[in-house]
This record gives C-alpha cells, structure tokens and sequence, in this order.
C-alpha cells in the first residue's frame, strides 16, 4: 500500500518502486534461501523478515551484499545488541523489553509467586523465557518449571500436567500462537485457572479463533496502541478498502518501515548502504507508529510494548 502511494506520485529518486516478494514460511533453512534470491535479484532494501530464527538466518547474506534489512517484528535481542548486523534495523521493540514488561505485570498488577517459564526452543520463543527467568530471579522468583516443548505437536498434555504438578499460578509462555492456543486448551480442560502471559507471537487474533473461549483471560504483550493515530486510522481504512478486511498482526510496524525505508532513500538521495543508514539513523519519521528515529543499533526509537487482554473475544489493551 506504501509502495502504491508512492509510485503514484512518481516513486523515488525519479523511479518506481518494484516489489520482490518472497515468503520464507518462518523457517531458518527457507528463509537463507530466500536471502540468496534476493540478493542475485539485487534487491535495495528488504522489509522482513517476521519470526526472529529466520531473519537471523537471512541476515548474513544481505551483510555482505549491503543489503539494509527492516523487520516490522523480529524481537530477537542479539539481532540488534550483538553489534554483529550492521545493515539490521526494526521497528518493534526487542525481546528484553517485552520481557521485563511480562514480569513486572505478572508480579506487581497479578501478583503471582508461583511461575511457569514455558518456550518453543526457538530463537524468539526461548530468548523471550530466558530473558523472563531472568528478570523473574532477579526479582527473587524462582520459577517453578523452566522447559521447552517441540513445536507442531498434536497435544501438549505433558507439558500441561507437568505445570499442573507443579502448581504453578502463572504460565509465562515464549513463542507463537499455534502452541499457545493448545496448551491453554488443554489447562482449560483440565478445569485448571491457572493465568497465562504470553508475547507478541501469541497477540494475534488466529489465537483467539483457534482457543476459542478459552481464550478469555489470556494476557500477551504487543506494540503499543498507537490506532487512534491519524496516521494509523487512515493506513487501516487504506486495508479495509483495499482488502476488504481488518490488518493483522505487525501490519502498522511493517506500514511504518516502508515510509521509513522510502523517506530514508529520498533524504539520502541514494540507495548508496552507508548513505541510507546513516539517513534512518539521524532523522525522525512520521509513521503509524507516531514519530520514530533508529539508535546506533538499529533500534526503533520511539516505540514500545503494552500488556493486552483477551476479553468477549478480542484483545483489549489493560490499562
């Protein structure tokens, strides 16, 4: 939608933009793959990848190709601190926040003792629970249960009985929603109240439709609310027009690295690597997401998370 705006007017530099459009399905070993074609296409710039292992997997590639990347939802902390992606840049706030966020809601607004550290042994889903269980110690909260579980199975029953036995009163979760929905199903079957928290992964409305009412209570943390942001409101009207549907997930976070990616381009006056960078590095863009600028890391400036609540079927942001 940002690419047809743009080219309405003309594109950029005096030329339209052209999409390549790939989908790395999530998974490391396509998402490499994908970054090989992308480079041989001599993409400029990518905006991706989604799930935090597959960004991870494709970044080397565009590295050495001088290849700005910009994730609207790759939280993965190492991506950005590590230092080691120098052409890496997001626009969603990275795992260490969310995770604060999620224990300190959990401790001081739910008030529980007795965790659950539960992830899916993905890069995104296991960094997010290290991080929680560490925030958790450090508050003097010895979690429970610390386990991963293998993604894609049928019925996470064990892993329910384990958090069961264990008694705990919350379940803090790291990973996507497709495991979430099943193991707060299966609590729910068991008749256990047990709370869960979870992550931006998990703030989506697939969750909802697969967990159904069980849904109802579920907490996940998720960009900040930024929809009654004029900006915001006319980019989801320009989905509702244009797709007959509301945006999902990350959809304002991807609107968003698309202006700052065109704006980047146009400020530079060049799609030159160092020039680009050092453009979203040193100017602030009017995004959906309000205004936002990139630090030396390439995080978003500007940005961050608010704790949801699933009630009468949709996410609500706690106040």
């Amino acid at each position: 939608l940002v690419v047809d705006e743009v080219n309405a007017k003309g594109g950029v530099l005096g030329k339209k933009v052209e999409i390549l459009k790939e989908d790395d399905q999530c998974k490391p070993e396509v998402a490499a793959n994908v970054a090989a074609k992308l480079v041989a296409d001599k993409a400029v710039v990518v905006i991706g990848h989604i799930c935090s292992g597959a960004t991870k997997a494709a970044l080397n590639p565009y590295k050495e190709a001088k290849i700005i990347t910009i994730s609207p939802s790759a939280t993965n902390v190492e991506l950005t601190k590590s230092g080691e992606y120098p052409n890496f840049f997001r626009t969603i706030s990275p795992d260490d926040a969310q995770a604060k966020l999620q224990v300190d809601f959990a401790l001081d607004k739910l008030k529980v003792r007795r965790v659950a550290v539960i992830h899916d042994k993905g890069d995104y889903g296991k960094g997010l629970a290290e991080f929680a269980k560490g925030f958790f110690e450090a508050r003097g909260v010895k979690p429970v249960l610390f386990e991963g579980i293998t993604p894609g199975a049928v019925d996470y029953s064990a892993i329910v009985m384990k958090i069961k036995a264990a008694k705990a009163d919350l379940v803090l979760y790291g990973g996507y929603h497709p495991e979430a929905a099943k193991i707060v199903m299966g609590m729910r079957n068991k008749k256990m109240k047990t709370l869960l928290i979870s992550d931006d992964g998990v703030k989506d409305d697939t969750f909802i439709k697969v967990a159904g009412k069980k849904a109802e209570g579920v907490y996940a943390t998720g960009p900040i609310d930024t929809t009654k942001n004029p900006l915001a409101v006319a980019a989801i009207e320009q989905h509702k027009k244009t797709f007959g549907s509301d945006p999902g997930a990350f959809y304002l976070n991807a609107y968003a690295a698309a202006i700052c990616v065109v704006q980047a381009i146009e400020k530079a006056k060049s799609t030159d690597f160092n020039a680009v960078s050092k453009a979203l590095r040193t100017n602030w863009f009017n995004t959906p997401l309000g205004k936002i600028s990139f630090d030396k890391n390439g995080d978003a400036k500007g940005i961050g998370f608010s704790v949801y609540q699933v009630k009468n079927g949709k996410y609500a942001e706690v106040k």
